[in-house]
């Protein structure tokens, strides 16, 4: 079967999601970049837990293009521009994880308020303005959000997050559900006293290139 590595790994990465409570029943969406031309992205309205290795479809990122009788995700056009906009990126996961969709819908950005946020998602985590699920206003404001960041909210809708693997994606994905509910409960406490922006910028860009490429190595 053709990619059937990356298939695999979307295929446990869907169970893991619902598992971990990040999405529920076909709610949400990730993709893998396989190659310069292509990406593979999960189903529209298929269930994460009977999808199957040829339930994933095969997506020119650059024209939209697939050959599949499966629908792809509503959301691959968002997929695409991400690939073809950010060189690094290799996976992304679109959520609405309960924490994060909860900023999402205050209408809230999130400040970098603890080191580790800082390393993993980038100096704050924006809001993307609100847009029709599938639009190209959607694919615009979310792109907009995720300039040098790993994560974003989006209005009324959920979250997206990146990685340079499927590993970070997730580990982006499970950082801003723990940051938001810091933020939740810090403003509820009279409110979040963030890290100044050029350190939380140090702390990403050091984490990109140093920890993260030593812990490879380590693997």
């Amino acid at each position: 079967m053709e990619h059937e590595i990356f298939r695999k790994q979307i295929v446990e990465a869907g169970k893991y999601l619902l598992s971990s409570g990040l999405v529920v029943r076909t709610w949400g969406n990730i993709s893998l970049r396989v190659d310069e031309t292509y990406m593979l992205i999960t189903p529209s309205g298929r269930r994460y837990e009977d999808l199957a290795l040829t339930d994933l479809v095969l997506v020119n990122y650059h024209t939209l293009d697939y050959k599949s009788s499966i629908k792809p995700s509503s959301e691959t056009e968002l997929h695409s521009a991400i690939y073809c906009s950010r060189n690094e990126i290799n996976a992304v996961i679109h959520t609405h994880q309960q924490y994060a969709s909860a900023v999402a819908v205050a209408g809230k950005k999130i400040p970098a308020i603890t080191d580790d946020q800082a390393q993993i998602l980038g100096a704050s985590v924006r809001l993307a303005k609100y847009a029709l699920t599938g639009s190209k206003q959607l694919v615009n404001n979310t792109l907009n959000a995720l300039k040098d960041r790993m994560a974003a909210l989006m209005s009324n809708h959920g979250a997206i997050c990146l990685g340079r693997n499927l590993d970070e994606a997730f580990t982006a994905c499970q950082m801003l559900e723990k940051t938001s509910k810091i933020f939740i409960d810090a403003q509820a406490l009279g409110g979040v006293k963030p890290i100044k922006k050029s350190l939380a910028t140090q702390l990403h860009l050091d984490y990109l290139n140093n920890y993260s490429v030593k812990a490879l190595k380590n693997v």
